[in-house]
């Protein structure tokens, strides 16, 4: 039987019966840059590391679940537009640490919102996991433990989603009388279609890391302690690619999805033709003819 729980502000489970979630706090130094310093964002960071250059980690750090709770949400947004605009980050892991993506949205804090206020927290989530989704890079969302509501929200703006083996997946706002406000019914059925999405949806039911790979709500399984290495190794073959036609082949797939083919042609015709004015193109199409294929040193220009 599947647990569908949610959590509240101190991440315990708010609804439910069953095994209860893993409350015990993340194991999250490890993952840090030294570089962090008073007036940083508290609970959502972009981290960068050495030894995968070109990789920028956006880490939720909010234990014990990562609940997202206001603050989290604008830091969300943040850090986002930072990884949007940084040269030295061509690609990005969304990650929340080796035990939990996110466990879903801070149930304790929505609790007594009124109408107006949670229009504009549905909105400002919506904002934020737009900007997520939006970021002209490559993006992977690396799922490990629970990926529940806003949790599994974030990974559907990401591009491409890997899980460890014990993942739990599921969008369960309907136990609380509500459905997903930050995308869940529109990215979810756009990636594995209405009957499946509606099925999750419906129902509030978790799906598990292996069903999840059959309805292609994530790309690739792999152990638990794997996760997180197994993404950043997705990311870092970007970190010396064309970004700019990266960034275009982005903007082409996902704009055209929202139109109809015809429009969807014109995209791709303009993003194609448009990269014939950057620096990319020329030293990719010279390497080729003199050199062969894959051996170009892209500037990213």
């Amino acid at each position: 039987m599947h647990r569908r729980d949610f959590t509240d502000s101190a991440g315990k489970p708010s609804y439910g019966s069953g095994t209860a979630l893993p409350t015990d706090s993340l194991d999250i130094d490890r993952w840090r840059s030294p570089g962090n310093v008073p007036g940083m964002p508290e609970f959502v960071t972009l981290e960068t590391s050495d030894d995968a250059p070109g990789v920028g980690t956006i880490l939720l750090n909010r234990p014990p679940m990562n609940a997202l709770n206001r603050q989290l949400q604008r830091e969300l947004l943040e850090v986002a537009r930072e990884a949007t605009v940084r040269d030295d980050i061509r690609a990005v892991v969304l990650y929340g640490g080796p035990k939990v993506l996110a466990a879903g949205a801070d149930i304790k804090e929505m609790n007594d919102m009124s109408f107006a206020e949670m229009s504009k927290l549905a909105g400002d989530l919506q904002e934020g996991l737009g900007a997520l989704s939006t970021i002209p890079k490559p993006t992977v969302a690396a799922i490990t433990g629970y990926a529940l509501g806003g949790g599994l929200e974030i990974a559907l703006a990401a591009d491409r989603r890997i899980a460890g083996d014990n993942a739990k997946l599921g969008v369960p706002e309907i136990l609380l009388g509500v459905i997903p406000g930050g995308g869940g019914t529109q990215r979810l059925a756009r990636l594995i279609g209405p009957s499946r999405a509606k099925d999750m949806v419906f129902t509030g039911r978790f799906v598990g890391a292996e069903e999840a790979l059959s309805i292609g709500l994530v790309d690739e399984v792999v152990a638990p302690d794997d996760v997180y290495t197994a993404a950043v190794a997705w990311a870092a073959q970007f970190s010396s690619a064309a970004a700019v036609a990266l960034a275009g082949a982005k903007a082409a797939i996902d704009q055209g999805l929202d139109t109809d083919l015809g429009t969807g042609l014109k995209i791709e015709r303009q993003v194609f033709a448009s990269l014939f004015a950057t620096e990319d193109r020329a030293i990719g199409m010279t390497s080729f003819i003199e050199n062969g294929p894959g051996k170009a040193e892209f500037t990213g220009e």
